[in-house]
């Protein structure tokens, strides 16, 4: 920062260039490109889809809006776009609009620049103050977006007509830089007009006193499509004024929703004391069909979406209830196991829609569709997988009880022998050397040939089950 101009005139002569924020950012989203990147890390499944959409925008210096349904990204590619930004930018030493150096607007930077010319002094600002992001709520007044009479101002003598009464609100306070407005629909009519006239036709009007702003923004807008394009709750005339419309969609395939569950889910420490948590791979698919279940299931409202946080927190919770087993029983390491679904479907029964004619039957229809996820998964993991060694253990009269107090060297304990065992755990991806792996690579198998029908589930008290041949 010391070594950055501090006049305008040392800024001219260090040849800064004179560009707008849609130039800035479509510069930088070029070299960005040209290495190879990514313009927003840590998006899956959106690498042919979403990402050329956004690119071609970005490069063509569009506004944009992201219509998608919740739980598909919108918020984080919104707030990637600062990485876009340059590091710094200079403004007009005092200015509460960012004024550029090059084209003041306001009152106080024209007065500043025409007082002291070349030799006005010059701040720079980072990317995180030229970043603003507002949730739309039926409550915000066009104050809290544009400004407002600030009567403080009047009071110590200043005429209504002067524009330096004005307190500026968010828009015009993140000039040149990015304006992110959530759930646009929301807003009234009447601000969307005031939001209008700022993006096109640069002037507002604040209390009768008509104010000239022309604002250097980018705006990134996000919408439901129900509501963008049934409700008709967002102006025509704003509709116009973004030249790019994005749509995002949930992970398209069954390996993206496990990526994005591994990547968002915080699992707790082992730096806290805590033993290691892992949740074997096959539980994770299990997870991730289960909410792929639900975005197809009738009886879902489709139109409220089941959200990939849904699937993140049943991650959290899997392995949560793992990590109490370890801490209870001593286990120096809690791997989750089927016995952990059961705190699933218990944390997760509010995060899901029905349709109106499904009341009461809510936890009946998760656990229906959780067990159709168990059954798809094990059939692919254990296909061409010999079973039936483990089918003539219970045959000759084993039981096994489990649960998610049951300790893995419980659970194996039960069994003298299981034939094929190392073969269903390397379809399973599981490391044999691990017993509590083991356990519940077993414990999986066991749940499997239940739903096949090869094997007797009876519950035998909370969160315990006991798995017999009738």
């Amino acid at each position: 920062m010391a070594s950055r101009p501090t006049t305008i005139g040392a800024l001219r002569a260090s040849g800064y260039p004179d560009r707008s924020v849609k130039q800035e950012v479509a510069a930088n989203a070029a070299a960005r490109l040209r290495r190879g990147l990514p313009l927003v890390n840590g998006l899956v499944g959106f690498g042919d889809t979403v990402l050329p959409a956004l690119e071609t925008a970005l490069l063509a210096g569009h506004d944009v809006i992201l219509l998608g349904e919740r739980g598909q990204a919108k918020s984080r590619i919104l707030r990637s776009l600062t990485t876009l930004l340059d590091e710094a930018v200079p403004v007009v030493a005092g200015s509460e609009v960012n004024d550029h150096p090059y084209h003041p607007f306001s009152a106080a930077a024209r007065a500043a620049v025409a007082a002291h010319g070349d030799d006005t002094p010059i701040d720079w600002i980072g990317r995180e103050q030229r970043f603003a992001e507002k949730l739309a709520t039926p409550d915000i007044a066009v104050a809290d977006l544009i400004g407002d009479v600030d009567p403080i101002k009047v009071a110590e003598g200043r005429h209504l007509a002067d524009e330096e009464t004005i307190h500026f609100g968010l828009v015009p306070r993140h000039n040149r830089g990015i304006v992110a407005i959530n759930e646009l629909p929301d807003l009234a009519e009447r601000i969307q007009v005031a939001l209008l006239n700022v993006l096109e036709e640069r002037d507002v009007q604040v209390r009768g006193y008509s104010l000239r702003l022309p604002l250097d923004l980018l705006v990134v807008a996000t919408a439901n499509p129900e509501d963008y394009t049934n409700r008709g709750r967002i102006i025509t005339p704003l509709k116009d004024r973004f030249g790019a419309e994005v749509r995002t969609h949930y992970p398209p395939r069954l390996a993206d929703e496990v990526a994005v569950m591994c990547q968002e889910a915080v699992v707790a420490d082992a730096g806290d004391g805590l033993p290691p948590v892992v949740v074997p791979p096959f539980l994770a698919e299990v997870l991730a069909a289960f909410t792929r279940a639900l975005r197809g299931a009738p009886e879902v409202n489709q139109r409220s979406g089941v959200s990939v946080r849904f699937s993140t927190g049943n991650y959290e919770t899997l392995a949560a209830s793992a990590l109490r087993r370890a801490l209870r029983t001593g286990e120096s390491r809690a791997v989750a196991r089927p016995c952990d679904l059961g705190q699933v479907l218990s944390a997760g029964s509010g995060k899901v829609e029905f349709e109106t004619f499904e009341e009461g039957r809510e936890g009946e229809l998760l656990a229906r569709y959780l067990r159709r996820a168990l059954h798809e998964v094990f059939r692919r993991r254990t296909a061409g997988v010999d079973l039936s060694g483990l089918v003539a253990c219970f045959d000759a009269g084993l039981a096994v009880e489990t649960g998610d107090l049951v300790s893995a060297d419980e659970l194996l304990a039960q069994f003298d022998d299981v034939p094929g065992l190392a073969r269903l755990l390397a379809a399973l991806g599981v490391e044999q050397e691990s017993p509590a792996l083991a356990a519940a690579g077993l414990e999986f198998a066991l749940e499997g040939l239940h739903l096949q029908r090869k094997l007797d589930r009876d519950d035998v008290g909370p969160g315990a089950v006991r798995f017999t041949r009738g």
